[in-house]
């Protein structure tokens, strides 16, 4: 491939990069590369079955941060929260906010740092679900629910804390 192929698809990030600083947070391109890299590398994390969890954790807070990841064209990320509860040794995670996949594709990923094994936050993401990794449970939003999976990250790797990718934590999750 010569190096004139590549320059739409340069082009396309930069853009990207650039409407993604558009909001709040500082506007720079490392942050727009930030919000649209750091997604894009702990769904990575999934290839590796030594990252995936098996299991649901224990102990989550009663609420943690969320975002809606569009993977191909479309909107800009959506924040919002989800609440947490267990059922059956499962989670049920209920999303709290606008941007939630339509059917039939979509799934959550909860994220954990691998450092502290503290929990960070659930990406949703409108895309095709993974297949054959253990569910942890579901996240439900409006009337639909998405199959919940869970990875840890090495968390200061993925996340930039001048934009953080989850955004600020709601005042559910700080309680």
């Amino acid at each position: 491939m010569t190096a004139n192929a590549w320059l739409p698809a340069v082009a396309a990030v930069a853009v990207m990069a650039w409407a993604a600083c558009a909001g709040d947070r500082g506007r720079s391109p490392t942050c727009g590369i930030a919000q649209l890299a750091g997604p894009a590398l702990i769904q990575q994390q999934l290839v590796n079955m030594a990252y995936v969890l098996t299991e649901a954790p224990r102990g989550l807070p009663p609420a943690l941060p969320a975002r809606v990841v569009y993977m191909g064209e479309g909107p800009k990320p959506q924040q919002g929260e989800v609440l947490i509860a267990y059922s059956n040794n499962r989670l049920v995670m209920g999303y709290q906010g606008t941007g939630f996949p339509a059917a039939p594709s979509g799934y959550g990923l909860l994220v954990v740092d691998d450092s502290t094994r503290r929990a960070q936050g659930v990406l949703i993401y409108e895309s095709q679900v993974p297949r054959n990794y253990p569910e942890l449970g579901t996240v439900t939003g409006g009337d639909r629910g998405i199959p919940l999976f869970g990875v840890r990250v090495n968390w200061a790797g993925v996340n930039n804390p001048r934009c953080p990718l989850l955004g600020a934590a709601t005042t559910a999750a700080q309680q």
